[in-house]
């Protein structure tokens, strides 16, 4: 026969029971939340409440909040002061860059004509023969009756009819002063190419400008054209002139 559980038994067992039920009900009931670290509400409420006039009375919070703000502001403020004079000092900085390149090219300039300086003098001494050279090409002022009756006999010693010789007034430059001749001359086609040889081959400039050439009606040609020559201006012309280029610059 089974036997039966007796009531001292059952009572027993449900103390048990209970017992497992409330460590159950225990595990899952939930944890309470963390405080949060910073209190805002709390903060607010200690900013609502700060005496101006009694600093050290202040909460830590508020101190500390506005101590950090300070900082900032300061770190701020300094950072604007230190960009605006850096940029100024960049500047400054770029300036004396280009400065040394500028007087680094001058002074390599320099170095090269430092070591070609014999060279440059025998180039100069050259150029100042040359130009007294083409100098002693030009007549002076009193030769220049000379050179106009070499251009005429030019002319007349290749059977050339000269029908106009009318020299101009004169065009005063630098160092020298230009003439122009105005020549209308007829003859043949040979004898008009002879006398600009001849005219080449004098000893001083003389060119034919403005050439212009008609045919006759009996063969010959006739040339129109302006033959300049030049004169060198002596050291009171010079002067005039340099005095006049002054006053035109002042104008």
């Amino acid at each position: 026969m089974m036997k039966l559980p007796s009531l001292k038994d059952l009572f027993k067992r449900k103390s048990a029971a209970e017992k497992l039920a409330e460590k159950h009900s225990a595990k899952v009931e939930p944890t309470a939340p963390k405080a949060p670290l910073i209190n805002f509400q709390q903060l607010a409420m200690d900013f609502k409440t700060l005496d101006p006039k009694d600093p050290g009375l202040w909460p830590l919070a508020p101190r500390i909040v506005i101590l950090l703000g300070l900082f900032i502001a300061l770190m701020a403020t300094a950072w604007g002061f230190g960009a605006l004079g850096w940029s100024v000092q960049l500047e400054d900085l770029e300036a004396k860059r280009a400065e040394e390149v500028k007087h680094k090219e001058e002074w390599l300039n320099k170095k090269r004509q430092a070591v070609n300086l014999d060279e440059y003098r025998r180039q100069l001494a050259e150029i100042d023969r040359s130009f007294g050279a083409l100098l002693k090409q030009l007549p002076n002022k009193a030769e220049m009756g000379d050179m106009l009756v070499d251009i005429n006999k030019a002319a007349q010693g290749r059977g050339l009819l000269v029908e106009l010789f009318k020299p101009g007034g004169e065009a005063p430059k630098e160092f020298y002063a230009e003439v122009p001749i105005a020549l209308n001359l007829t003859g043949t086609y040979h004898d008009i190419g002879g006398f600009t040889g001849d005219i080449a081959k004098l000893p001083r400039i003389v060119t034919l400008n403005d050439i212009g050439m008609t045919a006759n009606p009996n063969g010959t040609l006739a040339m129109r054209a302006t033959a300049k020559t030049f004169r060198y201006l002596d050291d009171g012309e010079i002067a005039n002139q340099k005095k006049k280029a002054v006053k035109g610059g002042r104008k």
